[in-house]
């Protein structure tokens, strides 16, 4: 579902002169459907880079990056597009919705843009945000106005609306209390139990142990310096 093939990445620094800064080459890997792949290695290594190239947030400078049948580092803007909203989707560490739109119709939005009737979508969202315990008074409410611990559960609930046949996880654990987290890890039991691919950061120990099928060490993807 997901296959990476020798994929880089370097960043160019306009404003220092146009210099070049290589930050991943050689990348490779695969996701199943109903796998559940951890990326490892430490801070900066580059586990947030591999992720939003795979998101086709970042242009990878080389290589082949499919998910499904489309290869991301050569598609289309509106390829892109069509890839998230049926096929992608992302948790990202951090809320970002348009202020002022209520919390029900945030989670909503993913299945209303692929033409789910409003009640229906409604439905699911509600199931969602009452599963992550996010109370009942507050979903009229925009999460712009939330804590980071309920905007984080808000975005979960989000990007679990619609049944993605892949899914990126950066850190969907961080800073949960105990039974919230395990919603979450439920959630992404259920993913992998319907066939998802998930491509995942967990720092947290004991989710990785209990998702992941494999663990993959993106340092083993930084360029080579020459002596």
């Amino acid at each position: 579902m997901i296959h990476i093939e020798n994929v880089g990445k370097s960043f160019t620094l306009h404003n220092q002169g146009g210099v070049t800064i290589p930050v991943m080459a050689g990348a490779a890997l695969s996701v199943a459907p109903g796998e559940c792949v951890g990326l490892t290695g430490a801070s900066g290594a580059g586990k947030s880079t591999l992720m939003r190239m795979v998101y086709g947030n970042y242009l990878a400078t080389g290589g082949t990056l499919v998910v499904g049948d489309l290869d991301v580092t050569q598609a289309l803007p509106r390829e892109i597009i069509r890839l998230r909203r049926e096929i992608l989707g992302y948790v990202s560490q951090f809320l970002r919705v348009v202020p002022r739109v209520p919390t029900l119709d945030v989670v909503a939005e993913p299945l209303l843009v692929l033409g789910a009737a409003r009640d229906k979508a409604e439905a699911r969202a509600a199931e969602l945000l009452a599963r992550l315990n996010i109370p009942v008074r507050l979903w009229s409410l925009s999460p712009t106005t939330f804590s980071g611990g309920e905007q984080q559960r808000v975005n979960i609930a989000r990007g679990f609306a619609h049944d993605y046949p892949a899914l990126l996880l950066d850190e969907p654990t961080a800073s949960l209390d105990a039974a919230n987290r395990e919603v979450v890890l439920q959630l992404i039991e259920e993913a992998k139990a319907r066939g998802a691919a998930i491509l995942g950061i967990f720092h947290d120990e004991g989710a990785r142990a209990r998702l992941c099928d494999r663990l993959v060490d993106v340092t083993d993807f930084t360029p080579r310096v020459a002596a």
